[in-house]
């Protein structure tokens, strides 16, 4: 059986697809930090452990904040992306282009 796992970075990012051999390689260099298998016994993903030089580990609260999209349910059952406002009328407009002007400058 040539059955493909899936090998996640320590971010969970999804690296790459790996073989049965392969991941028995890294796992004997030390590489893995876990692996994790389904009830049945198989193995559903690998994930790497974090190697020095990356970067730190995203913290919740870096996600957290405004969310200026967001799925909106319409009349006829379809879902659209709406946006948020960032101000009333005008107020924002002289920041935003004071913003452009000073990386046009650059």
């Amino acid at each position: 059986m040539n059955h493909r796992i899936p090998l996640y970075t320590a971010d969970g990012e999804l690296a790459d697809w790996i073989s049965e051999q392969r991941l028995a390689r890294l796992q004997a260099a030390g590489l893995i930090a876990r692996v994790v298998r389904h009830r049945k016994g198989h193995i559903n993903r690998a994930i790497l452990f974090r190697r020095p030089g990356e970067g730190a580990a995203v913290e919740l609260r870096q996600y957290m904040g405004t969310r200026y999209s967001f799925r909106e349910h319409l009349d006829n059952g379809r879902l659209c992306w709406k946006l948020r406002r960032l101000g009333r009328g005008n107020e924002l407009r002289p920041i935003f282009l004071a913003v452009v002007a000073e990386c046009m400058a650059s």
